[in-house]
């Protein structure tokens, strides 16, 4: 099949005239894949269509939050009776108070918790309230493990088992990153060394319980439960980041999934139905740091916004129907069984891992359980494969390094479809 990008290419031109690299967030810009990027005109179900009229079955979903599809007919007629009464008052609504009470229903590990407007912003004010209620600085984070822009998360582990913060970006300041540690994903024994020598400094730690920034790296039995332990037996506050993981891995996240209790959770994506939206809670004594009821300052304009919490109860509403993660797991475990026979018969060696509706394909033949062999794949081949599954009509994510989602809307059809396409493009690439 031959595709026209004509039209993608010439608004991409223009883009870059009035902003950075053409693209609003980095990895849209294709660089990690070659070519150019598709500049999408519209969505329904489980199809998107460029500027130039090509379809394409999505497993991007817009990074993870479309879940029911694109352009839910429940979600857009909610929608549209909110618009009418208005987009934004800059003032409490009954329906923030709605949706938090759902999410906090599917999540027991919360007492309260406070919505925002992006998931950086959930983990950035997360961070924040738990230095506020330890009285303590330094934070834990996981090599691989993404947690938005914010200065504190962008650091790189470098060598060796851990490491003091090192700025990963320019515009980091050196004496504000070295307040960040860094330790392998799934190394319980560094995780250990490390809190031997630091723990009287550490406010938390923040993960994401399946790493979905890096691929789709599933977390070793026990490693969850290690973490936990220690952070209970050293007083950090335990923060999962689960803006990706929330209700993809299951309809009460990954905590749910692998029975983990955290101190804190972030979320986003999914419980905005498409909408800008984050939100951060946790226990009650923790959440009473927070401003008004606390010292801990965090505010937002738009936060809570009648918009984005009319798409976040709709798309909870569904998701919450008897049968529905019945249906997207039978869904997922299709189109991991076609993926797998598809790699097989074309005689190439890859790695899936799957986690609910999170998965991903790597490119090596080694087991994927960290940064460090997830950045060891074949980054080359797998551009190539996304070539030839874009060029038979499938969109993934333009990077090996970040995860692919199905949906409710996705089809049988829409599974052999892209199975067969698969077979295809791994024996081209």
């Amino acid at each position: 099949m031959t595709l026209t990008h004509k039209k993608s290419l010439e608004l991409f031109k223009k883009a870059k005239t009035c902003i950075p690299g053409g693209v609003n967030s980095p990895v849209r810009a294709f660089k990690a894949v070659g070519g150019n990027p598709l500049f999408i005109k519209s969505a329904k179900g489980s199809k998107i269509y460029d500027a130039d009229g090509n379809e394409y079955i999505d497993y991007v979903l817009s990074w993870g939050p479309m879940i029911l599809g694109h352009a839910h007919p429940q979600v857009t007629r909610a929608l549209k009776k909110t618009v009418e009464n208005g987009t934004s008052y800059g003032a409490p609504t009954s329906l923030e108070t709605e949706l938090a009470e759902m999410i906090l229903k599917v999540y027991p590990s919360m007492d309260k918790l406070r919505m925002v407007n992006s998931g950086t912003e959930a983990t950035m004010a997360a961070i924040r309230v738990a230095r506020g209620f330890t009285g303590k600085d330094k934070i834990i984070k996981f090599e691989g493990c993404y947690h938005g822009h914010g200065d504190a998360f962008l650091v790189k582990a470098g060598s060796g088992a851990t490491t003091l913060g090192v700025p990963d970006s320019p515009g980091v300041p050196k004496d504000y990153a070295k307040n960040t540690i860094t330790v392998p994903f799934n190394d319980l024994m560094a995780l250990k060394k490390t809190l031997e020598k630091e723990a009287k400094n550490i406010a938390c730690m923040i993960l994401e319980p399946v790493v979905g920034n890096i691929g789709c790296v599933l977390p070793r039995k026990g490693f969850l439960e290690g973490v936990s332990e220690l952070t209970k037996r050293y007083d950090i506050v335990l923060i999962f980041d689960e803006v990706m993981t929330g209700f993809r891995v299951s309809f009460g996240g990954a905590q749910k999934a692998y029975k983990i209790k955290p101190d804190m959770t972030c979320l986003g994506k999914v419980i905005g139905g498409g909408l800008p939206v984050g939100a951060y809670g946790g226990r009650k004594d923790i959440m009473a740091m927070v401003s008004p009821e606390g010292p801990v300052y965090q505010a937002g304009t738009l936060s809570g916004n009648p918009i984005a919490m009319t798409a976040g109860i709709e798309t909870l509403k569904i998701l919450s129907k008897p049968d529905t993660y019945k249906n997207l797991e039978e869904k997922a475990k299709t189109l991991e069984d076609g993926l797998k026979d598809a790699a097989k018969m074309a005689g190439v060696k890859t790695k899936f891992y799957r986690a609910g509706t999170m998965f991903c394909t790597y490119f090596t033949d080694k087991e994927v359980v960290d940064y460090k062999t997830a950045k060891a794949s074949d980054t080359g081949r797998f551009a190539r494969f996304f070539q030839e599954m874009l060029k038979r009509g499938v969109y993934l994510a333009p990077s090996q390094f970040e995860a692919g989602f199905i949906s409710l809307a996705h089809s049988q059809k829409d599974i052999n479809t892209t199975a067969r396409a698969a077979y295809e493009a791994f024996r081209k690439a």
